[in-house]
């Protein structure tokens, strides 16, 4: 799991309950359950509104991918196709069948795979470019339900203040009860902004986040399934890799006596 995200919604819960106990607020004045069902309530209706059943059923999956940890070594992956460029100058691609085939990385594994079939280089591109971009598409159907949650949110909430007041301007008879009733009634605006800003609207930001760092992985290994097929020096394979990479994960610095040209 992830712990950053978990912090960074306990972090900003804590920050809004803090600081209003820090005011005289009391804990318990932030609790009410009409407000909570009348704003997580009608956001969840809404979402279910805006989107197909198929794409709701993904939520727990885009969770998962928002929560866990992310576990792709990008300077390990860059050493196996660098090792599988090497292979391939020594002994042909069809030495690297059993490689790919025992790679943890399904999108490695298959352009190597469609490598050694002997797969048009175009076709290849064009094959592994889909894939990518299904992956990018499904990362975006993610994001987009709790975008949408986030707008929906603090609307829920300022309908839910205007139905408490609604109810408060139609009680005043019994003045002392004014103020009471109109904090309960903006508990409920409360509830919205909150919920969206601390935990639908970052989770959708973290979704987008983990999906550009995945899509630059499949990009970085496209090209190097591409040099690996055109038959690319390791160096040169080494070389276009670390331009994907981000400088805090940079592979260790090439040196000339890396690769020996006479073992290659």
């Amino acid at each position: 799991m992830d712990i950053t995200t978990l912090i960074g919604i306990l972090a900003g819960l804590g920050a809004l309950i803090g600081g209003f106990l820090w005011e005289g607020g009391q804990v318990t004045g932030l609790f009410q359950k009409t407000a909570a069902l009348i704003v997580f309530g009608g956001t969840f209706a809404a979402v279910i509104i805006s989107f197909t059943a198929a794409r709701l059923k993904t939520v727990p999956h885009a969770l998962q991918f928002a929560f866990s940890r992310h576990t792709a070594d990008m300077n390990q992956l860059v050493e196996d196709v660098v090792d599988m460029a090497t292979t391939a100058r020594r002994s042909g691609v069809l030495a690297l069948e059993r490689k790919s085939q025992n790679h943890p990385d399904p999108f490695l594994r298959e352009g190597i795979q469609m490598v050694v079939d002997g797969t048009d280089p175009e076709v290849v591109k064009q094959i592994l470019e889909m894939d990518i971009n299904a992956v990018e598409q499904k990362h975006e159907g993610y994001a987009k339900i709790f975008e949408a949650a986030g707008g929906y949110a603090p609307t829920m909430g300022i309908i839910g203040t205007v139905m408490g007041l609604i109810h408060v301007l139609g009680n005043l008879s019994t003045p002392t009860d004014l103020g009471p009733s109109i904090a309960i009634a903006f508990t409920a605006t409360l509830y919205g902004v909150a919920s969206a800003n601390i935990i639908f609207l970052p989770i959708a930001s973290k979704i987008k986040s983990r999906s550009a760092d995945e899509i630059q992985n499949m990009e970085s290994l496209l090209h190097g399934i591409l040099s690996i097929q055109n038959g690319d020096h390791p160096l040169i394979v080494r070389k276009k890799l670390g331009s994907f990479v981000s400088m805090e994960v940079q592979p260790m610095p090439l040196f000339k006596g890396d690769f020996d040209e006479k073992n290659i």
